[in-house]
């Protein structure tokens, strides 16, 4: 890391923005090269692509506390994202997850800030994508902010960071020992998390530090003592080991002043020692099974690779990607589409501090062995280990790994957004600036680098394997600590009081500046010579562009009986046309980096595209041929038939898509709106290759859809492009109105158990009436829903998880579709409390309804809803689909230009009737997935109404 910054000051790195361009102009020049290379025939030839420019300022508080800025415009935002240096990698045995608990406690409230107040600030600031997330090598906060609120993430962070401990009190700790615990019951739930920790049980021998997962084991969990968890923070969360960086629309002197006002009195904590561990090599096969209640075997492979960003992990990389990667890869052409042995297959690599791991997890199709299953995969691993790649393969990966990095670059923070990226190639490289020499590692790879790397990294006897079988899930998990626990306990406050008496100033909330007057987009619209509607939003900030042909073609208009034939059509359209079979489809869309989906929900079918603007004519061509000349062959009509009964089948593994199958079958009955997208094991298998060629050409069409650009992209380029792919489209659809059946009259409150023997949790949702998108009330049930379960400071959430512990997260929303759709509220329950917590969210519907909203609570929601509008424009993949909305619903075109202002004049009285006609306690059906055996007697003694039993696909069953 030293070496890396050598010639500059120890407190101040500035990159040089000449420099840098000159040198990413360079260092792309062959990538470049790489967009241009002949294509197939059909597609286009790319242009020279617009390198995207990312300008930092680096330096060192005196306290030790690295800062990055950089500076970006475009939108009234602003991003805060600070990483701690410190992860399970500095954890000791039997002290495992202490890391991921403190991303909870973190959240718990500080000394200045008050207790559980951190969200309620940030979201009544408008804050997106608060959250805080664990890995092995890291801990990172990060928050998305308007520009005019930037001092108070700043307050918010320093707060923690310098005035925990004050408050960190055993109280907090057993809540958040409880919550952290839902939050492994939840994974431990899914299908085939078991077999994952068993793959890095077996990669790294005991005592490791990335032996045991990220989130810590119940045990060590439920062992951790307040003075334990206090010494933890006072070695970690320090300025010293921590980097925060700051991306978006900002003054640069401003906010140098703020950072030094909040974070300069923090002192410096004790140095960290380098962690020393190290990873024994694996020199002959591990082998292990797992039993877990799933539907579906799974064969898990995985390997040590060559540590974050050293010598070997470029190649790594890309030989994972072209492996199992996407849909183009070895391995997804081979088992899942040839030789249909596989259900999916998907590859990954994680590069670490101590040793990368690659991963592949191949799930088998119904009646499909694991020990065939693995024989197929060695095949293609060995095939691509000893003969390396193909020229095409190793362009495709590199491709989709530029286009992968430059759409990143659109969010400011959050999951891997700009601030995100520089702060993780200064921690793993001290040079926040690192983009065009990691686009460059890339590019250097050659067939003959990886192929030597593959050799060397990805034997037989160099890997793991784990298979996951039917049977019994094996959990460990622990009693509750005593309540006494910790209760000796003395707390010590860190500081003096004199120094305590100098921070007084941080009692008053920092008070933010005139928020931004929203300019929120109108698209342009124009319409093509076979009448076709265009809407269009430019944004030249990025070189990355949105295209989405979008069509009422939803499954609400599925005849009877053929629940799901929208989505089946849909997903047939990217299974082969005219001129390009499926694996060639796949192919063309990775040799332009760009992604190709298709698919409908209940209310639109859409075909999307995102590429790199470079490639805007080739992505609109795959785009148009996808739409307009799909070919439904009989043997790929059978082979997604498969996969889609497949998928039906492992709904059952998954607890909250048992409950929306469940759910929405109990509510409607066989009403379109009773079934979910893919249908059901008999409407899959009744639809035929004639059904599918007849829903399409009755639903798509230039009359009934609408092509939605957004990106950079001018409206010139957009008419020629859009009238030479789309104009001559002469489909007969005409988009006839769909007539839902009316909605079955409002059930009586009742529960529907369905059973999951041994699940370690309960999904618990009440399932009630929604409303349609188009009502005058919208803007009023938005923040409705805000107060009631939308925000992480809301009733359901701060009842279920923060005051009783009994969930990871509680929830509430409206699914406004067309004609209503279904309202949903509830959260994934530790199965002994599933009773008391259904008991509390019937109370808390019921008290929407007779306590509505306080002041506090309507000013957090309202504001909320107006100030966080600029996020949602923060992608044009999110542009892309507001627009869409504004073509399937029929709303005005200058509808989000006037939505901040219909926020703003939502008043207490609007939130109170929406309470009064939408929300229905009375009325809703309470589905409980979980194990029947230990939940059905205590909802019984609860009286609130009859319990009834269904399967996984929502059928009753007799008692």
């Amino acid at each position: 890391m030293r070496r890396l910054l050598a010639g500059f000051p120890d407190n101040m790195k500035y990159s040089s923005a000449e420099n840098y361009m000159t040198k990413l102009r360079f260092l792309l020049a062959a990538i470049l090269a790489t967009f241009t290379l002949p294509l197939q025939a059909a597609l286009p030839a790319a242009r020279p692509l617009k390198v995207p420019v990312l300008q930092y300022e680096k330096y060192t508080l005196p306290n030790g506390l690295t800062v990055i800025l950089h500076q970006d415009h475009r939108l009234p935002l602003v991003a805060v994202d600070l990483w701690y240096h410190v992860g399970p990698v500095n954890e000791r045995p039997g002290r495992t997850g202490f890391a991921h608990l403190f991303e909870h406690m973190m959240f718990q409230g500080s000394e200045h800030v008050g207790e559980k107040a951190h969200f309620k600030y940030l979201e009544g600031a408008g804050a997106t994508g608060i959250n805080g997330t664990t890995e092995f090598d890291r801990t990172n906060y990060f928050e998305t902010l308007p520009a005019s609120e930037l001092e108070l993430g700043l307050w918010l962070e320093s707060d923690r960071m310098g005035f925990l401990l004050e408050t960190l009190d055993r109280t907090k700790l057993a809540n958040q020992r409880d919550v952290v615990r839902n939050e492994r019951r939840q994974s431990e739930g899914s299908p085939y998390s078991l077999a994952e920790e068993q793959v890095y049980q077996s990669l790294f021998p005991a005592g490791h530090p990335y032996y045991a997962a990220v989130i810590g084991s119940h045990t060590d969990i439920e062992s951790a003592r307040l003075n334990d968890v206090r010494d933890f923070f006072k070695s970690y969360y320090t300025p010293n080991n921590a980097s925060i960086a700051i991306a978006g629309d900002f003054d640069p002197a401003r906010v140098k002043a703020l950072v030094a006002k909040y974070f300069g009195p923090i002192a410096r904590g004790p140095a960290v020692e380098k962690v020393t561990a190290v990873t024994p090599a694996i020199t002959s096969e591990r082998r292990s099974v797992v039993t877990d209640t799933v539907q579906l075997p799974r064969v898990s492979m995985a390997w040590l690779t060559p540590i974050a960003f050293t010598a070997g992990d470029a190649e790594a990389g890309l030989f994972t990607a072209i492996l199992g990667g996407g849909k183009s890869s070895r391995l997804n052409r081979k088992l899942v589409y040839e030789q249909q042995i596989a259900q999916s297959a998907n590859c990954a690599n994680d590069s670490l501090t101590l040793a990368s791991v690659t991963i592949c997890d191949v799930t088998a199709r119904p009646g499909v062995e694991p020990k065939a299953l693995e024989a197929a995969i060695n095949k293609e691993v060995d095939s691509l280990r000893q003969d390396g790649p193909t020229a095409a393969e190793l362009e495709r990966a590199r491709n989709v790994h530029l286009s992968r990095i430059i759409n990143g670059l659109q969010r400011l923070g959050g999951f891997g957004g700009v601030a995100d990226l520089m702060d993780r190639y200064n921690q793993y490289l001290g040079d926040p600036g690192y983009l065009p020499k990691d686009i460059a590692r890339i590019q250097h790879v050659t067939i003959a680098s990886l192929k030597k790397v593959a050799g060397e990294t990805f034997a037989a006897n160099q890997r793991v394997v784990v298979y996951t079988v039917k049977g019994k899930k094996v959990l460990n998990d622990v009693p509750r600590s005593p309540e006494n626990t910790d209760a000796d306990v003395k707390l010590v406050n860190p500081y003096t009081p004199e120094f305590e008496t100098q921070q007084n100033w941080r009692k008053t909330p920092p008070t933010g500046g005139p928020l931004s007057a929203l300019k929120l987009p109108v698209p342009a619209t124009f319409a093509l010579s076979n009448g076709m509607k265009v809407y269009l939003l430019e944004d030249h900030s990025l070189p990355v562009l949105s295209a989405s042909l979008v069509t009422k073609a939803g499954n609400e208009a599925a005849p009877e009986g053929k629940a799901g034939l929208a989505a089946f059509t849909a997903r047939m359209l990217t299974e082969g046309t005219a001129s390009r079979s499926s694996t060639q489809l796949a192919e063309d869309a990775a040799s332009i980096g760009a992604q190709l989906q298709s698919n409908a929900n209940m209310d639109k079918a859409q075909i999307n595209i995102d590429a790199l603007s470079n490639n805007t004519a080739a992505g609109l061509e795959l785009l148009a041929d996808v739409a307009l000349h799909p070919v439904f062959k009989d043997e790929e009509v059978e082979r997604i038939r498969k996969q889609r009964l497949g998928e039906i089948l492992q709904e059952g593994d998954q607890p909250i898509a048992a409950l929306l199958r469940v759910g929405q079958k109990a509510l409607y009955g066989d009403q379109p709106y009773g079934f979910t997208n893919v249908g059901t094991t008999q409407s899959v298998t009744a639809t035929t290759q004639s059904d599918l060629k007849t829903f399409w050409s009755g639903h798509y069409g230039p009359q009934t859809a609408a092509l939605v650009l957004a990106g950079d992209v001018t409206q010139g380029e957009a008419k020629s492009l859009a009238e030479k792919y789309f104009g001559g489209w002469s489909g007969s659809a005409q988009g006839a109105a769909v007539s839902l059946p009316p909605a079955p009259s409002e059930p009586a409150r009742r529960f529907v158990i369905v059973d999951k023997p041994g699940s370690p949790q309960t999904a618990l949702y009440a399932i009630g009436f929604g409303v349609p998108r188009d009502t005058p009330e919208y803007p009023a049930i938005i923040v409705l829903n805000k107060v009631l379960g939308g925000l992480f400071s809301s009733r359901i959430n701060m009842n279920l998880r923060e005051k009783h512990g009994y969930t990871y997260g509680g929830s509430s929303n409206f699914s406004f579709l067309r004609a209503g759709g279904p309202f949903f509220a509830g959260a994934r329950v530790r199965t002994d409390v599933t009773a008391p917590a259904a008991q509390e969210l019937v109370s808390e519907l019921q008290r929407i309804r007779t306590d509505p909203p306080s002041t506090s609570e309507l000013k957090l929601a309202q504001e909320n809803a107006l100030r966080s509008l600029p996020a949602q424009f923060e992608t044009v993949g999110g542009i892309a689909q507001m627009m869409s909305d504004i073509f399937i619903y029929g709303l005005p075109l200058d509808y989000y230009q006037k939505l901040p202002a219909k926020f703003a004049a939502v008043t207490s009285d609007q939130v109170a009737k929406a309470a009064q006609d939408d929300v229905h306690p009375e009325n809703v059906i309470i589905v409980a997935v979980g194990d029947r055996a230990k939940i059905e007697s205590s909802l019984q003694k609860l009286n609130l109404g009859a319990i009834e039993i269904r399967d996984a696909g929502g059928d009753l069953v007799k008692k």
